[in-house]
């Protein structure tokens, strides 16, 4: 009957975990259309290509030896257990746990979990990069990214390895329960890195230092992009609870649904407001990563806040994503989606607002976590960048820029009944 129970469960909890990596795969789509539609239709095409390519890379790389350095085992999934081996192990493993302690499941389906967070990471790189990039130096930089430099740090914090044999993260009291650091702000100082490197888009700053508004081609599809993402978070958060099989994890999962939701819609109303408040008008832009910002910063600590609680760190976080994309514009940091702001200022606040619902967490802890996160991906993001440019180059030539990058890089336009 134990047994019996016990299959029950891990069949149950490798489903769930499934489900929700399906959930954090939709949000592929969610980055596609949200980038699509806040750049001008002449790039439309080449941000399509980055999004559906940048999936595929992260798939292999992560298959290939991502998985591997981040939580050790053989390269390339060749030790994924089968048939009465894959019992055995799983049995032996729950008994050890009293079959009812930490979670069991397949190792396949903690593999898809796993790769669906590495290529967010990656999605959020290219918004920040839009308009200007050479397709090909992006690719490249996915491989080393997706295969490489976020798995090392995921090593350092979800895998449970010491930073370069140093110190441990977790022993110093860093805690990010789904990633605003660990995925949010690695993605943000990847792009960071890149943009530095890049340079501003043609035309977006004036010679007096005026900033002029490039607006995107596709707002719908924006909005749509939004709401996929809103959605796909509830994997994103939920399945990181990585048990459902009993009546604790099952409250604990609707808990941080209900949070994560809270701290969208907190995050949406925030950011309307004080746009309201700066530009006299609505801005939709501003309420679509508005929702985002809360989404990014709950994710640090999904599980212990109130729903109230949640809402109010979401709201705050709206009010600073505005003020961020604000900022990093007055000093010419050229993001056309406001990914830098969103996945990374709001990220860092995710992570260091963690011990006022979490007790055992520390403040020091959370800020010595976050550093050695940002350190280690923009350094290492930097030199890579800068190997690519100085080998292939990363920045489409100005002619490309001003015809766009849809007919330099790809060869076809996404609206050619608009441009004839």
């Amino acid at each position: 009957m134990q047994n019996q129970i016990f299959e029950l469960q891990y069949a149950l909890d490798t489903f769930y975990f499934l489900i929700c990596g399906a959930l954090v795969m939709w949000m592929a789509a969610g980055f596609t259309m949200l980038e699509a539609g806040l750049v001008r239709s002449k790039n439309t095409v080449e941000i399509l290509t980055k999004n559906v390519a940048l999936f595929a890379t992260a798939s292999i790389m992560y298959m290939v030896c991502g998985y591997a350095i981040m939580y050790g085992g053989e390269f390339f999934l060749s030790g994924i257990a089968g048939g009465e081996t894959l019992v055995q192990d799983a049995l032996a493993a729950s008994a050890e746990n009293g079959f009812g302690g930490d979670s069991v499941y397949s190792a396949a389906s903690d593999f898809f979990f796993q790769v669906v967070f590495v290529a967010t990471c990656m999605s959020i790189v290219s918004g920040a990069v839009a308009e200007r990039m050479k397709l090909w130096s992006f690719l490249l930089f996915a491989v080393i990214m997706t295969g490489f430099i976020y798995p090392l740090e995921g090593s350092w914090t979800w895998g449970g390895n010491d930073v370069f044999g140093l110190y441990n993260l977790g022993d110093m009291g860093f805690s990010d329960f789904a990633g605003s650091g660990i995925v949010h702000m690695a993605g943000a100082a990847a792009a960071l890195a890149g943009v530095l490197l890049l340079g501003a888009r043609k035309g977006k700053y004036g010679s007096n230092g005026e900033i002029r508004a490039i607006p995107g081609a596709n707002l719908p599809l924006a909005a749509l992009g939004t709401l996929i993402l809103w959605m796909g978070w509830f994997g994103f958060n939920g399945g990181s609870v990585l048990k459902l099989g009993d009546i604790a994890s099952a409250n604990s999962v609707a808990v941080v649904f209900l949070n994560t939701n809270a701290a969208a819609a907190g995050g949406a109303i925030g950011a309307l407001l004080i746009a309201r408040l700066i530009f006299g008008k609505a801005d939709l832009t501003m309420l679509l990563n508005g929702a985002l910002a809360g989404l990014v910063a709950i994710t640090a600590e999904p599980s212990t806040p109130s729903a109230l609680q949640a809402t109010l760190f979401g709201l705050i976080a709206g009010v600073i994503v505005v003020l961020s994309i604000l900022a990093l514009d007055k000093i010419k940091i050229d993001d056309p989606v406001g990914a830098i702001s969103v996945h990374g200022v709001v990220g860092l606040f995710g992570i260091l607002i963690v011990p006022i619902t979490n007790s055992g967490v520390t403040f020091v802890g959370q800020l010595a976590g976050a550093a050695t996160i940002f350190v280690w991906v923009f350094v290492a993001s930097l030199i890579v960048w800068s190997i690519i440019k100085l080998v292939i180059g990363l920045r489409i030539s100005e002619e490309d820029e001003y015809e766009g990058a849809d007919i330099a890089e790809c060869g076809m336009e996404a609206y050619p009944e608009f441009v004839r």
